[in-house]
Order: structure tokens, then sequence, then C-alpha cells
């Protein structure tokens, strides 16, 4: 391995250590381990700990084809090291402005589609809902009119066809003799009598039956 293979990639593992650095802090910043169930937290930390080892290994392979030697180690905890120390607290207020921003960019979105999309949308189906109601009682309303109006026509063309009928039958009632006709009346007045008598009966026996049950409370 030449000096300058080894000494770019000693800059390359200082720089994989600070960024080894960022990255965890970005991860435990995400992950809530306090609010996540061990087993999550356990499959995430191993996928965390093996992409952070396949992304070191690429880019060694990149810089010296793979090949490791003691200070390659020595040099990512400098990295880790001075992130530490001189890049951390930056870099985590960074961060926060960084999950600040997006938290605000989508609440905006979320906003703007409300108000663009949602609450237009929802304006139009009530819009629609009440024209289609206002249309419906005023089809009701026609339609109850229309059929007061046949039943006012049919009333009159029925007492129009009837009314020469009644006075036909009422000239034929006087032509005929006293006699007969009183026979009739008192007929009709026996016959309704005799229902009026039979509707009393039934009215009475249901009073009876709507009494008893009364009685044994």
């Amino acid at each position: 391995m030449t000096l300058s293979t080894q000494f770019y990639t000693m800059l390359s593992m200082i720089g994989m250590g600070a960024l080894f650095g960022a990255t965890l802090d970005t991860y435990n910043r995400f992950l809530n381990r306090s609010e996540r169930k061990r087993w999550l937290v356990f499959l995430n930390d191993i996928m965390f700990w093996v992409l952070q080892a396949l992304s070191i290994f690429y880019i060694l392979f990149v810089v010296n084809f793979g090949e490791i030697r003691i200070y390659i180690f020595v040099a990512l905890l400098c990295g880790f090291a001075g992130y530490q120390a001189l890049i951390k607290q930056l870099y985590l207020a960074f961060l926060e402005r960084v999950i600040l921003f997006f938290i605000s960019l989508y609440k905006f979105g979320v906003k703007m589609v409300e108000k663009l999309i949602y609450s237009p949308i929802k304006w139009i189906i009530v819009l629609l809902i009440t024209m289609v109601l206002s249309v419906g009682k005023g089809l009701i309303s026609v339609i109850i009119f229309l059929l007061k109006v046949i039943l006012k026509v049919l009333q009159w063309a029925i007492k129009l066809v009837t009314a020469p009928i009644w006075w036909i039958l009422k000239g034929i009632w006087n032509l005929l003799p006293k006699n007969l006709t009183k026979r009739v009346e008192k007929l009709y007045n026996k016959v309704a009598g005799i229902f009026k008598e039979y509707i009393k009966k039934v009215y009475r026996v249901v009073e009876k039956f709507k009494k008893k049950p009364k009685d044994k409370k």
C-alpha cells in the first residue's frame, strides 16, 4: 500500500468515524427507545450496525481495495471522538432545525390541501345535497298539488255525472205511491236500527275485554 493510499485511507476513515457519530445521533433521535418495544429496538439496532459496517467497508474497498490495518480502527475512533468533541452540539441543533422545518412544511402542506382541495370539495358536496333536497321537496310539493287538483276534478266530474241520476231517482221516488215509500222508509229505519244495535253490542264486548285485565291487576 503506497503512502498516498494510506493517507487517503486515514482521511476517509476519520470522515467515516465522524459520519458514524452523526448517523448514530440521528438514529437515536428518531428511534425513541423508551417508547418502542424491546424486540423492535433490537432488530433496528442490528440493521443499523450492519449498514454502518457495510458502508465503512465499501469506502475502504473504494480507497484501498478493502485492506484492513490497525490504524484504520484508530482513524475511525479519532473521527468519532472529533465529532463528539467539536461537531456534535452543532449537528444536533442543525438536526432539530431540519426536523422542525419538515414538520412545519408538512403542517403547511396539510393546511393547503385542506383549504384548496378538502374544503371546496366538502362545500360542493354540501351544496349538491342541499340542491337535491330542495329539488326533491319542490317535486313533492308539485306532486301533492297536482294530486289535489286531480281529486278536485274527479269530485266535480263525479258530482256532474251523478247529479242527473240523483234527480231522476228522486223524481221516480216522488212518483211512487206514498204507501210504498213509507214502507221502504220503515224498512230502512228498521234495518238501520238493527245495524246500530249490533254495533253497540260489539262495542260493549270490546269494552268488557279491555276492562278485564285492569280488574285482575
